[in-house]
C-alpha cells in the first residue's frame, strides 16, 4: 500500500526535522547545552558518596570535544535521515525492490541517532558518568524517549514492502 510508504516516509522527515532542531538549538544556543555536558563529563552533581567519580574529566577542552562530537552527530542524523526522506520519496511509486533499496541512508540516520541517544547518552553519560544520579543534569530519560521513538522508526522502516496494488479496473 502506498499509505505505508508514505508513513514510513513521514516517520523519517519527522526523525530528520527533530534531528535537526536539536543539532540548530545546541549550535544557537551553545552555552546552555555545553552547561549539561560540563556538568555531566564533570560528575560534580552526582551523589556526594558515589565512588566513581574518579571517571570524571575535568578539562573544559574535552568538555567542548565531547559536545563538538555530539553536535555533529546530531547534524549527521539529520541530514542522512533527509536524504534518506528524499530517496524514499522519489520511489514512491517504484517497484518493491527499488523502494526497499532506497532505505539505506533513512536506515544510516536512523541508527546513526539510535547510537547517539542510546550509547552516548544512555550508556556512556548514564551509566559511565553516572548522569542518572543527577538531579539536575539527569539527560536519561530524554534519551530513552528519544531511544524508543526512533528504533520504533527504524524497525518500521526497515519492514520490507510490498509491490503497489491497483485497484480494480471499473470495466465489465
Amino acid at each position: 500500500m502506498i499509505v505505508i510508504r508514505g508513513a514510513k516516509i513521514a516517520m523519517v522527515a519527522a526523525i530528520a526535522l527533530f534531528a535537526t532542531l536539536v543539532a540548530f538549538g545546541n549550535i544557537t544556543d551553545y552555552g546552555t547545552n555545553f552547561a549539561f555536558v560540563q556538568h555531566v563529563l564533570s560528575m560534580d552533581t552526582i551523589f556526594s558518596f558515589s565512588t566513581i567519580k574518579y571517571r570524571a574529566i575535568i578539562d573544559p577542552a574535552l568538555h567542548h570535544a565531547a559536545y563538538a562530537v555530539i553536535i555533529a552527530t546530531e547534524g549527521a542524523t539529520a541530514v542522512l535521515c533527509w536524504i534518506g526522506t528524499a530517496m524514499l520519496l522519489r520511489q514512491l511509486r517504484a517497484d518493491a525492490g527499488a523502494f526497499n533499496r532506497a532505505k539505506t541512508f533513512a536506515v544510516l540516520g536512523l541508527t546513526l541517532g539510535f547510537l547517539l541517544w542510546q550509547v552516548g547518552f544512555m550508556s556512556i553519560g548514564g551509566e559511565w558518568f553516572g548522569m542518572w544520579q543527577s538531579q539536575q543534569w539527569n539527560g536519561v530519560p530524554s534519551a530513552y524517549r528519544f531511544v524508543m521513538v526512533i528504533v520504533a522508526v527504524l524497525i518500521f522502516v526497515a519492514l520490507p514492502d510490498q509491490e503497489l496494488t491497483h485497484p480494480p479496473s471499473a470495466r465489465p
